[in-house]
């Protein structure tokens, strides 16, 4: 059985030269111990993934029993076409329909929540996209990682000060990629990306040992 993910930069590998930054994938195939194929891209939405060709490469890879992780929304966002219930959830629909067709099983995520602090409390940026997906995958019956639940806690549990660690916060010389520092509040550093790989590792054999005895069913799985 293998994984295959499909989603934007926050799932996607490091790109030569920008490490330590990386997605959540970049560190999944480690934390589950099994073949991962990332397809994940920096900028994908729902439409340029399937655009890209990306979405028909990942399929031509998928058989009988594998598992398709799909986390979109950062961009989406940011393109009116692609609503959180309309274009964004309509593709979304298609992409589990696509994977089981082929037999294999789709999980949907919601979108890593960004590290906007308001005092103690993580601001939302996300509106209706994290709502749109848990809707989606309950009406379908789809497993779904609530990623925006999950980092959400993450980032208030650490604190202001100390998440800063998880994510691309360089100081200047820190990085080739970045000689003057950077301070990313949305893209991982390799410690946070190991951090979410490891809880969606979790996640996906607790779906695979639910689904050794009944289908899941919308299973909303956070901690």
């Amino acid at each position: 059985m293998n994984y295959h993910l499909a989603g934007d930069s926050t799932v996607a590998p490091m790109k030569p030269g920008e490490e330590p930054m990386a997605g959540w994938g970049e560190a999944l195939g480690e934390a589950i111990g099994q073949s991962v194929r990332n397809h994940a891209f920096g900028g994908a939405t729902t439409e340029s993934f399937v655009a890209s060709g990306s979405w028909a490469a990942l399929l031509s890879e998928v058989g009988p029993g594998d598992t398709v992780v799909i986390q979109f929304g950062h961009n989406d966002q940011k393109d009116p076409q692609l609503a959180a219930r309309g274009g964004y959830a309509d593709r979304l629909r298609g992409f589990v329909d696509d994977v089981r067709a082929r037999e294999a099983v789709a999980v949907l995520c919601t979108p890593c929540e960004r590290r906007w602090f308001d005092g103690e409390r993580v601001t939302p940026t996300h509106g209706d996209y994290p709502n749109a997906v848990r809707d989606l995958a309950a009406d379908l019956g789809a497993p779904l990682i609530d990623l925006t639940v999950f980092t959400t806690w993450l980032y208030e549990d650490l604190g202001d000060a100390a998440s800063t660690r998880l994510l691309s916060h360089y100081a200047p010389g820190e990085t080739a990629a970045w000689p003057e520092g950077l301070a990313d509040d949305t893209h991982f550093r390799l410690e946070g990306a190991r951090r979410i790989a490891a809880f969606v590792a979790r996640s996906l054999r607790a779906i695979e040992r639910r689904d050794g005895d009944a289908p899941a069913r919308g299973s909303q799985l956070v901690s």
